[in-house]
């Protein structure tokens, strides 16, 4: 029994030895000190050895269990602390390597002209206000000189929701709510998105405008033109030379469009400004007396005028982009220009 019983611990320690992970190492455990283990099963037959011989085995089968018991523990120790470090290698961080910058939002270029400019004219004491982005037709045309016959309803390609909902086509309809409710002086501009069935390389099916508004006793076009020409030096710069030129729109009367020296060739003819050297930025006028009477102003006691701009034609002016599109496909390698 005695020699069993050192056969028991060289074959343990030679498994013990060669074990290399905690698996195997549970099997051994179980191979030899378990219930049905195999030292297990020679110490039960202790009862067959002769009472000289059998406080020396019990004493050595205590002591090879112990043993193997041990160095069982001893590789575990051991494994967990090369599991350890071996995470720890490969989680290491090189403090000298250089940091990852991490990427900060910003406002969208839209935006960002949007803010700019309701900030100049918050600077001339225009208040801002907003309304319904889906429209009565009697708020987009009719109470702004424009009956259901009327042609120049054909200079704007409408989203019709039903006969008398449309898609507002531009933000006018705001001032004529304000003038509903409000009794002169007024002075605001509305800023928003609007619709319009148009898509190329500049227009957009939505897009974005400033309508202006300013009525008051003695307003004249000398106004107007002040106050456009001191918002288009503070976006396009202080020697920006403008022109007013004389155009229509149904609820302004005189109206003009304006124009500013070619950003890109600097008035002597391009590409852009069809060799004319002049760009477009907005529309504008005094209000027609028709739109007084329809919101319930005297027009011989009151005038004003009124302005309209597209942020996007702003913007592409202003930075020298030639796509509209540009601005609503999300390139990030374009967006983070700005």
């Amino acid at each position: 029994m005695k020699g069993r019983l050192e056969e028991l611990r060289r074959q343990a320690e030679a498994e013990l030895s060669a074990a290399r992970s905690r698996d195997e190492l549970s099997a051994i455990r179980t191979k030899y000190l378990g219930r049905k283990g195999l030292l297990t099963a020679v110490l039960r037959g202790l009862g067959s050895a002769s009472e000289s011989d059998r406080p020396a085995l019990g004493r050595l089968s205590n002591e090879i269990k112990e043993a193997v018991s041990s160095r069982i523990e001893e590789e575990i120790r051991r494994l967990d602390e090369e599991a350890k470090s071996r995470s720890l290698q490969a989680e290491k961080i090189d403090v000298t390597l250089p940091g990852r910058r991490i990427v900060s939002g910003n406002l969208h270029p839209i935006t960002q002209i949007r803010n700019e400019i309701c900030e100049i004219f918050a600077g001339l004491g225009f208040s801002i206000v907003e309304g319904p982005e889906v429209e009565f037709d009697y708020y987009n045309f009719e109470a702004l000189n424009m009956p259901k016959d009327h042609p120049a309803r054909d200079m704007q390609d409408t989203f019709y929701i039903s006969d008398s909902i449309v898609l507002r086509t531009h933000t006018s309809p705001v001032q004529v709510r304000i003038m509903e409710k409000r009794k002169p002086p007024v002075r605001i501009i509305a800023p928003g998105k609007v619709y319009r069935c148009d898509s190329d390389v500049t227009h957009s099916p939505m897009f974005h405008q400033i309508e202006g508004l300013l009525v008051d006793r003695g307003i004249s076009f000398g106004d107007l033109k002040g106050v456009l020409t001191s918002f288009a030096r503070q976006v396009f710069g202080e020697k920006t030379r403008l022109r007013f030129r004389p155009s229509f729109f149904p609820f302004t009367e005189p109206s003009a469009e304006v124009d500013i020296q070619c950003v890109i060739c600097g008035g002597s003819g391009c590409r852009v400004c069809g060799q004319s050297g002049w760009l477009e930025i907005l529309g504008s006028g005094m209000v027609h007396p028709e739109v007084f009477r329809i919101v319930g102003y005297d027009p011989e006691e009151v005038t004003g005028f009124a302005f309209g701009l597209g942020l996007e034609r702003i913007a592409m002016l202003k930075h020298g982009i030639s796509d509209i599109r540009l601005f609503y496909e999300n390139d990030m390698r374009f967006l983070s220009q700005f």
